[in-house]
């Protein structure tokens, strides 16, 4: 059966409209302080634009319902063309910036990796600082609800146990999914505004703040300073981004459910209880090895030890110190912490809590059957039992996601990166973490001296974690398009 290309490109279409319009608030925010890149962003939007408007009105056609193979190619091409054309005004700009790092920011950004190659940040102008965070934004917004609307449906890594009623059928997946996005979109935009107004009232200024918040709740880290976070030396505003990632760690769908008068389904929830049980486990494990080393005092220790352990594993990737240099024993454990992740359906990348759960339940099924190997024993998650597909789907999603880590490291080094860099740069991207470990791409460096093609394995990368592998890899399967 040969694919149907219209809704795939109608779909595209209206994603290039939405990022043009979205490059309305830089022009007026350079327009404000006097700064030239407006016009890179005027050329920018028109060009996004009009190839947006272009493609909507030569597809002609309607979205009435979309098979599996729409959705795969949907979402993977979405998450490559978006990154090209946002990538126009990291070159326009007098950043000036080659394709090959524009491109690279604009894939992190989008992808709330928040890996970058701008050297000065601090001097950079507020229309890119606030175009990046508006990247990290929709990327966030969009990540949400592809993982109640797309991920499920296709089956990616055990989401299919997250599917949402009313979208067993074709015909009545489009009108439920737009009904989840808009209640997505609303929420995820109040969470924003309220951290504007928390940041500011701690003593950001607004632009700051609306950078800040906008990057917080996505989990993306893009920062206007280029000590992160850090710049600040604020006690009240570590502990408002500490929340926030916090917040934009846990299933958005709780924070529907809250307003429709289940506040306390937050703290019932298995994967919220887990996550923050491992949270408060390693805040406290470091807090008590840096006050023991003599790092710092005990409230710093706590303070510095939550937010970059929160930062870590929530791949947010916000910094207030320069941890690589706490000692190895920090660096392994930040290192595992990449791989974590929140929960699903959150802005969080990584493994994700839920599939440690999962493994978890049938590792412990596996021993049991050991013991008694006429018995049967079935795993469990949140009271249902788990089938083969399921648990073969969290399984393959484990072998193949630490494969890919481990390849993308190898590929690294041979472009002459040394082990602690390639390494931790492919798990970071990998997990769209942002900063890996060591002096090159650690908290204190960036992704600017990387070789070019390296920083175009780390963006392949960045999109892999973030599409959960299997969406891009199932694309070269000669079987996807011939059957």
């Amino acid at each position: 059966m040969d694919i149907d290309y219209r809704p795939i490109f109608l779909v595209l279409g209206f994603m290039l409209i939405i990022l043009g319009i979205g490059m309305i608030l830089p022009i007026l925010i350079d327009l404000f302080f006097g700064n030239s890149d407006w016009i890179a962003f005027v050329i920018s939007s028109l060009i996004t634009c009009f190839f947006g408007i272009a493609i909507v009105i030569s597809t002609n056609t309607k979205i009435k319902n979309l098979n599996i193979r729409q959705a795969f190619l949907i979402t993977v091409i979405s998450w490559v063309i978006l990154p090209l054309f946002s990538s126009m005004p990291f070159m326009l700009s007098k950043l000036s910036l080659g394709f090959t790092d524009a491109f690279f920011e604009s894939m992190s950004g989008i992808t709330t990796t928040g890996a970058t190659v701008i050297l000065d940040l601090n001097n950079t102008n507020p229309g890119i600082l606030i175009w990046r965070s508006i990247l990290q934004w929709l990327g966030g917004l969009g990540i949400i609800i592809m993982a109640f609307t797309i991920l499920p449906v296709l089956k990616v890594g055990g989401m299919q146990m997250f599917r949402i009623e009313g979208f067993e059928t074709q015909e009545k997946l489009i009108p439920r999914a737009t009904e989840v996005a808009k209640n997505l979109f609303f929420i995820f935009s109040a969470l924003t505004i309220l951290w504007i107004f928390l940041y500011f009232i701690s003593g950001m200024g607004l632009l700051d703040a609306t950078i800040h918040a906008m990057t917080t709740i996505a989990t993306g880290g893009y920062s206007s300073y280029n000590s992160s976070i850090g710049y600040f030396e604020s006690f009240s505003i570590d502990l408002i981004a500490i929340l926030g990632m916090l917040v934009g760690s846990i299933p958005f769908l709780l924070y529907i459910q809250c307003f429709r008068g289940k506040p306390l389904i937050l703290f019932r929830d298995s994967q919220v209880q887990l996550f923050l049980s491992i949270v408060v486990f390693f805040v406290l494990l470091i807090t008590i090895y840096l006050y023991w080393t003599e790092t710092y005092t005990l409230l710093n220790s706590l303070r510095y030890s939550a937010f970059n352990v929160i930062s870590v594993i929530t791949g947010t990737g916000y910094a207030t110190t320069n941890f690589s240099n706490w000692g190895n024993f920090v660096l392994i454990v930040l290192f595992f912490l990449m791989f974590v992740g929140g929960c699903a359906g959150s802005t969080t990348c990584g493994i994700k809590i839920f599939r440690f759960q999962v493994l978890f339940e049938i590792s412990r099924a596996q021993l049991k059957q050991l013991l008694q190997p006429h018995a049967i024993y079935t795993p469990h998650f949140k009271n249902k039992s788990l089938d083969e597909e399921i648990a073969s789907s969290v399984m393959g999603f484990f072998y193949l996601y630490l494969l890919t880590v481990c390849i993308l490291a190898t590929l690294l080094a041979l472009l002459g990166l040394d082990f602690l860099t390639a390494l931790s740069g492919a798990a970071s991207a990998v997990s769209n973490v942002g900063p890996g470990l060591g002096s090159i791409i650690g908290p204190s460096g960036n992704y600017n001296s990387v070789p070019d093609l390296g920083k175009w394995l780390l963006s392949l990368g960045m999109l892999l974690g973030r599409l959960e592998l299997f969406t891009v890899f199932v694309l070269i399967l000669p079987r996807f398009w011939n059957d």
